[in-house]
């Protein structure tokens, strides 16, 4: 756009040049990146900025090219980023944005059973009226022993079954240490879930970085659970394909291959920027981080936008 700009200012009038660079300086994102791809996000990336501001942060992102978003529900509040549920939607709707999923999660306390799962009833009732059709726990606090993660698998198809009445689809989301063998067997706890949860009620979003932080291969997981992995959550060091360490062509091919779709991009805020300082010695403000985390976001919707693999 900057060279096009060199060679197309001398022809215009003043008039038309100041258009263009107003253009340049005040909506870099609306011009770089409307998406005819279905390109998702976790809001969890750029969580601050989203309580902060939701108006601002979700046409933000809508103008970078995102157009599906991954929400956050912590704590079962029943606002979403300070919003009644249906009003977080309609702002979505109103920018072409469709909300998928949420991550969110309770323990299991068997003393407490019912009101635990009346709690993940009230969840259930946030996400529909959000319109997704997927409900993530994203992590779960668990000893790695062939008798405690069977109980998480019991709890997830007790809970994955309730959601089935709320017309969701539970989910898990991984990060690196799922994929350690279990303390007691030679099986690697991530395969015991797929293998001990119940497919009509729970389904698996698999983060491929951190499957690969796990010393495994995502594709191969892909291959080998079809029909399980229902999400990605397609995320690196923090650019998007810039580490070029995660084989991100292989996983959308075996993805779509195995008739799956629904993926969001998640960005971690890497150590080095939370310790990042100004010229005068003072460390980055939260804001600023955050304009580096929605640097990092934009790019990473240019790099699936242009990148053959990732499909409409």
């Amino acid at each position: 756009m900057r060279k096009l700009f060199g060679l197309c200012c001398r022809p215009l009038t003043a008039f038309a040049c100041a258009i263009v660079a107003i253009a340049m300086f005040v909506a870099p994102e609306t011009i770089s990146a409307k998406s005819n791809k279905k390109i998702g996000i976790q809001l969890y990336s750029v969580m601050d900025a989203v309580n902060k501001n939701p108006k601002a942060s979700v046409e933000r992102l809508a103008g970078m090219g995102y157009n599906v978003f991954e929400l956050v529900q912590w704590g079962g509040d029943a606002k979403v980023f300070g919003l009644p549920a249906e009003e977080f939607k309609a702002l979505c709707d109103k920018n072409g944005v469709k909300i998928i999923s949420t991550h969110s999660g309770i323990q299991e306390d068997a003393s407490k059973e019912a009101e635990i799962m009346q709690r993940w009833r009230q969840l259930f009732e946030i996400q529909k009226a959000c319109g997704g059709k997927y409900f993530v726990i994203p992590s779960y606090g668990v000893d790695y022993t062939v008798k405690d993660v069977q109980r998480m698998c019991d709890y997830f198809n007790r809970v994955g079954k309730i959601a089935s009445e709320y017309g969701l689809k539970l989910g898990y989301h991984n990060h690196s240490g799922e994929f350690n063998k279990l303390k007691d067997s030679d099986k690697v706890m991530w395969e015991y879930l797929v293998e001990n949860t119940n497919p009509k009620y729970v389904c698996f979003e698999l983060d491929v970085y951190w499957c690969t932080k796990g010393n495994k291969n995502p594709v191969e997981y892909l291959k080998k659970y079809p029909k399980r992995i229902k999400l990605l959550h397609i995320k690196d060091d923090f650019v998007i394909g810039a580490s070029g360490t995660i084989d991100f062509e292989g996983i959308f091919n075996q993805f779509y291959k195995n008739g799956m779709k629904d993926y969001v991009v998640e960005i971690e805020t890497p150590g080095y920027l939370r310790e990042k300082k100004n010229a005068d010695g003072s460390k980055y403000t939260q804001d600023q981080i955050m304009e580096e985390v929605f640097k990092a976001a934009r790019e990473s919707s240019e790099y699936l936008n242009n990148a053959k693999f990732v499909k409409k």
